[in-house]
């Protein structure tokens, strides 16, 4: 995916180690520094929806956060999707989406996005696929930066700062910065402050370093709206007036890498403290919790003749808990699990075939002298992952690939706070996966294709039919089949063009609903970007995107009357540079769409998404 192949230095993280571009993950697609600026995007998660073509629903804050969906997995998506920040898993292990507003997009050198099961290298929740940020990893450069305001529609302002310096065997970053916005709807003033900085020790063979990141994010909750008059009424309207909250995320990471002839040895010893205070219908509470992540793991690379072999074996430890203080829970849980796996990727000129094996242990406990009856549970269980890929390139513009494997979620301690029979965990969910696909072209013109099919026993998902209010549970078996396609055509030196769409059929393969549709998973999902480069400064980006309709939440039995509604929206920017500043205009659903893609009852439980915004940036770069 990258517009010239010398603008960024291509490093890929396919087997959780540094390789060339010929070892990238089987499928995965890349963006790169210079493709998200070429396009004009400014957040991390609008990256990875814009230009990686992954499906985004509106979280249920109205933050800048987007519930990501890989492959149709709907309301639970978040759960089903691991995301990492220069090797350290930062998707929860709660109900909770990954907060990758705190990541500034200055910092980023690329994304990788592998499509698919990935849990061998990856664990828990990687089912529906992996998505990789890595950071700018610079050695010894000048002093460089960059700094960005912003002013745009319903109140928002906003200002960063990105500094990095380096010298002969060291280098320090640091990003700071603040975002405040009343956001389209009442009741949705939402504040961030994020800082982030890592200082780096290299040398002929070795990095190692430290790394932080901390956000706080100040929000008021909209929340839903009961019925499609109110919507149509009025989408921009609360009914939850007082509803807010604050989230509090502290991560500090030491790593280290060292290359020793054919070995190479690396680590990440990661602790995070993550605060949530919140008030909901005047009632308030506080989640502190607290998740420490080991990961050593040794890799040995070595090439006879024409044929490269690559040997990855790791360990992975987490150990989690998190305290609840409310008037309705004092609940104290906790999570520990351990997990060896081994991956082996022979390469024999276009040819490539990997094989690899995972085991997981997890032991959990909660104990909430405040529910009723008396939560406490303690459990262990066990999950294995495997996996088989290939891929062949008959000729340098023509590369076929094909994923076989099993990948696993178990149940976090949300789920297990409500389930059908109290102190019960629930079972593990296992998802047999299989992809085949093609490449077809180089940089200039290109299209990927792939055919995915997830068979999964024991999915964890949210129930509203069973009991007065619902629980979590371990569904009937389900599938998630589909097809997606990626274009890219360049039309002159100017003008490329960039397309994503998918199609999706997720149902129920078993069970009292057999032969149903899975809710909150629209059928075809279809984008479109075209990107000008005068080459004189200036530069502009068009997007249109298309969602189909969709099932409404807990419409397991498809007899809600209506489906949420299709819509599409349309985006832009233009910018002009004149020496180290650059200006630029950006409007999002620029023909004001008013549509929802999140809602948990039929024609009800609607959570709107955002209608027009308008914004101006002013960037200086040194």
């Amino acid at each position: 995916m990258t517009d010239n192949p010398t603008a960024d230095p291509v490093v890929v993280i396919g087997s959780r180690f540094p390789n060339a571009p010929d070892l990238s993950p089987i499928g995965a697609s890349i963006i790169t520094a210079t493709e998200i600026r070429n396009a004009c995007v400014d957040n991390v998660n609008e990256a990875i929806r814009k230009l990686g073509g992954v499906y985004g629903r509106q979280n249920l804050y109205g933050t800048q956060d987007y519930d990501l969906d890989m492959n149709g997995f709907g309301a639970d998506s978040y759960n089903n999707l691991v995301i990492l920040v220069d090797g350290v898993r930062i998707s929860e292990n709660e109900q909770n989406v990954a907060v990758l507003s705190s990541i500034p997009i200055e910092s980023v050198a690329r994304i990788e996005i592998m499509h698919g099961g990935s849990s061998v290298l990856y664990g828990d929740g990687a089912t529906g696929g992996v998505i990789q940020i890595i950071t700018r990893q610079l050695g010894s450069t000048p002093l460089m930066g960059t700094m960005v305001a912003e002013l745009g529609q319903f109140q928002d302002h906003a200002g960063s700062a990105y500094l990095t310096k380096g010298w002969d065997d060291f280098n320090a970053s640091l990003n700071v910065s603040e975002q405040k916005s009343d956001n389209y709807r009442a009741n949705n003033d939402v504040t961030q402050k994020n800082a982030s900085g890592a200082l780096t020790w290299f040398s002929s063979g070795t990095r190692a370093g430290i790394r932080f990141d901390i956000a706080h994010q100040d929000a008021q909750f909209p929340g839903a709206l009961n019925t499609m008059a109110q919507f149509v009424e009025d989408p921009r309207q609360t009914l939850h007036a007082g509803d807010n909250g604050t989230l509090n995320i502290d991560r500090y990471t030491g790593f280290f890498e060292k290359t020793m002839d054919d070995w190479q040895f690396a680590s990440e010893l990661s602790t995070r403290e993550r605060v949530s205070d919140s008030v909901f219908s005047q009632t308030p509470a506080t989640y502190s919790g607290r998740q420490t992540e080991f990961t050593p793991r040794v890799r040995n690379l070595i090439t006879i003749g024409a044929i490269q072999n690559e040997l990855v074996l790791g360990l992975d430890f987490m150990n989690w808990n998190r305290q609840t203080t409310s008037s309705y829970s004092l609940a104290y849980a906790t999570q520990q699990s351990h997990a060896i796996y081994v991956r082996d990727e022979l390469k024999s000129g276009a040819a490539r075939i990997a094989l690899g094996v995972r085991r997981e242990l997890f032991d959990r406990s909660a104990y909430d002298p405040l529910a009723y009856p008396v939560q406490n549970y303690q459990a262990g269980q066990g999950v294995n992952a495997w996996e088989l890929q290939g891929s062949y390139a008959f000729v340098p513009d023509v590369d076929v690939f094909a994923k076989l494997g099993q990948s696993y979620r178990v149940a976090n301690v949300d789920d297990n706070a409500l389930t059908l029979v109290p102190n019960t965990p629930l079972l593990p969910q296992l998802s047999h996966d299989l992809e085949l696909g093609a490449t077809l072209g180089n940089n200039n013109r290109q299209l990927t294709a792939r055919f995915f099919q997830h068979d999964i026993t024991n999915e964890i998902y949210f129930d509203p039919l069973i009991g007065p209010y619902g629980v979590n549970t371990n569904l009937d078996p389900t599938r998630r089949q589909g097809i997606a396609l990626e274009a890219i055509y360049r039309l002159s030196s100017q003008f490329r063009l960039t397309a994503q769409a998918q199609h999706v059929n997720a149902v129920f393969t078993g069970g009292v609903n057999d032969g149903k549709e899975l809710v909150l998973v629209p059928a075809n999902t279809l984008a479109a970007h075209l990107n000008w480069l005068s080459g004189n400064g200036q530069n502009a980006y068009v997007g249109a995107q298309w969602v189909d309709t969709q099932r409404y939440g807990g419409d397991f039995t498809n007899t809600c009357s209506q489906l949420i509604p299709a819509h599409a929206s349309l985006d832009a920017r233009y910018a002009h540079a004149i020496g180290a500043w650059e200006w630029a205009l950006t409007g999002n659903n620029l023909t004001n769409r008013q549509y929802f893609t999140n809602a948990f009852e039929c024609m009800g439980g609607i959570y709107p998404d955002d209608g027009r915004q308008m914004k101006m940036t002013l960037r200086y770069s040194f």
